[in-house]
């Protein structure tokens, strides 16, 4: 696979070079430069085949070049261990469980692929490789989890000081080893820059080689079409047109989506649901994309106000506002509403929604009541209820039983440095993490 900057189509590098360099040094991003079609074949025996059967067939249509079929095989097999079924919810309506990973959020299956991914790389190169990344939520403790212990490797995560929930604090900044997290005094798109600003800073990429593991890199936006695949996979016996709706925040997950229909996948719709940090669709409604601080919600983990792959979505599309409109359309919704989706899920059928889970709720809901055609809905539910316990049993008056993984983390102690919102403080506890390496 070729990849190419959004900033300079010319700037043309390897995949094994996007990926440890999560971004151009023009401050773009990396793209395939060919996206192949995956063969009728495949989509005519898409249901017969298993989860890591189709990320195989997948990702070896990518990346195959770069990486033999066999090793890609093992990779898969060991890091794709966990299951994403599709639950029926009601009528036409159904859910994409992307959370029985070991942090219980979809970000388990970028963070893990990734990591596959650079070890295999690293292994031969005898390289120490840090990886930086900002989070909102869900990011950093999939991308603990994933990298965790990894040799070579070492993890250092930004998040924005009381805007996480409390369980995905604890799951960040708990492991240890070779895993630091930072806590940032300010907001999520303080961290996303002062991430962005250290890569393109010459003093710090002299003492280290930096990556990033956020939706920015290429390697975390291919595993998460993986699903998109298979959810397909579970409901094409249903023969109807498939709308997928996705909770969206740095829109990486749908980028991943978009990624999947121009490989051949046959979907119909894709609705972008957001909280209150609605600038994609209000782009989609208006062809104006205006940048503005991140609004705090309970469905933290899409508190973007300047969402990163915007840039992927209509590179996607040469700027076609008109070819973005037809395959996708724009959704947001208030905390209230959020809330009344997961009482009246709960009520009326008995299953427990994560806050970012309700927003994809509202946003199928709506676009199916107007649509007015028989359609296979399906909704990401990306993160387990039990990780915003607080909200989520506040909202149906019941007790959420926690996995016991969950249980364990919010025992261990918090470890975590707490440092402000600039790149000089990001660089001094960098710099002497070099020193003392």
């Amino acid at each position: 696979m070729k990849l190419y900057s959004t900033k300079n189509r010319n700037h043309i590098v390897s995949f094994k070079e996007a990926v440890f360099k999560g971004l151009p040094p023009d401050n773009g991003l990396y793209m395939p430069v060919h996206i192949p079609t995956l063969h009728n074949d495949f989509f005519q025996n898409i249901d017969k085949l298993t989860f890591q059967e189709i990320a195989h067939a997948v990702s070896e249509k990518l990346i195959g070049e770069d990486i033999p079929s066999a090793d890609l095989k093992r990779i898969i097999n060991t890091v794709l261990t966990f299951d994403a079924p599709v639950m029926v919810l009601k009528n036409n309506m159904h859910v994409l469980e992307l959370f029985h990973g070991p942090s219980l959020a979809f970000k388990d299956f970028g963070a893990r692929f990734m990591a596959g991914i650079m070890s295999y790389f690293l292994q031969h190169d005898q390289k120490h490789i840090m990886i930086l990344v900002a989070t909102s939520g869900d990011t950093g403790s999939a991308v603990a989890q994933g990298f965790y212990n990894m040799p070579g490797i070492r993890v250092t995560i930004l998040y924005p000081s009381g805007k996480v929930s409390e369980i995905q604090e604890k799951q960040l900044t708990t492991l240890g080893n070779n895993v630091t997290a930072l806590e940032v005094k300010g907001n999520f798109d303080d961290c996303q820059r002062m991430v962005k600003e250290a890569f393109l800073d010459e003093e710090l990429n002299h003492a280290m080689l930096l990556t990033s593991a956020n939706s920015i890199n290429i390697s975390r936006l291919i595993p998460q079409s993986f699903y998109y695949f298979y959810a397909y996979a579970q409901t094409k016996k249903y023969g109807k047109p498939v709308v997928f709706s996705t909770p969206s925040g740095n829109f990486g997950n749908l980028c991943a989506g978009l990624m999947a229909k121009r490989m051949g996948l046959p979907v119909h719709k894709f609705v972008a649901s957001t909280n209150v940090n609605d600038v994609v669709p209000t782009y989609l409604r208006t062809g104006i994309f205006s940048p503005r601080p991140s609004i705090p919600t309970i469905s933290n983990a899409m508190d973007v106000g300047n969402p990163s792959n915007f840039v992927r979505m209509v590179e996607l599309y040469e700027n076609d506002l008109n070819a973005l409109k037809k395959d996708i359309v724009g959704k947001s919704y208030s905390d209230n509403e959020t809330m009344q989706a997961i009482k009246e899920t709960y009520n009326t059928t008995g299953y427990v929604m994560c806050p970012h889970t309700a927003v994809a709720y509202l946003g199928l809901r709506d676009y199916m009541q107007e649509a007015r055609e028989e359609l296979c809905g399906i909704l990401l539910s990306t993160a387990h209820s039990g990780k915003f316990f607080d909200i989520v049993e506040s909202v149906i008056k019941a007790k959420i039983q926690l996995p016991l993984r969950l249980q364990e983390t919010m025992q261990k102690p918090k470890q975590a440095t707490l440092i402000g919102n600039t790149l000089a403080d990001l660089k001094k506890i960098l710099l002497s993490m070099a020193t003392n390496h």
